[in-house]
């Protein structure tokens, strides 16, 4: 299942776009929060992401964000180029990628 790109394109407005659910906003809140220095995952996101994921899939999750940003680091210290939209389709398993609670 592809991701279409009017999806990735409203991605800086994912926490008001009408293209992404709650599971995924707090998601992406996680993962915002993980990469940006200063920012901390406190209780009440914690909270929120257990609502949605599970315990393995929270650290599946987690892995993957921690890869991701860790890649960023190690490709932009080597000066490889990011993929843009145009080059790259994001292709997930599920709605989030992740395993859910039933």
């Amino acid at each position: 299942m592809g991701v279409p790109d009017e999806k990735i394109l409203a991605l800086d407005e994912y926490a008001t776009s009408p293209l992404y659910d709650e599971k995924e906003r707090v998601a992406l809140e996680y993962a915002e929060r993980m990469t940006i220095t200063g920012q901390d995952v406190d209780d009440e996101l914690f909270s929120r992401l257990s609502r949605f994921f599970d315990e393995d899939a929270l650290v599946e999750l987690t892995a993957a964000i921690a890869w991701e940003n860790s890649s960023s680091k190690f490709n932009r210290a080597l000066r490889v180029p990011a993929a843009s939209v145009e080059r790259f389709r994001v292709t997930v398993g599920s709605a989030s990628g992740f395993r859910h609670k039933s």
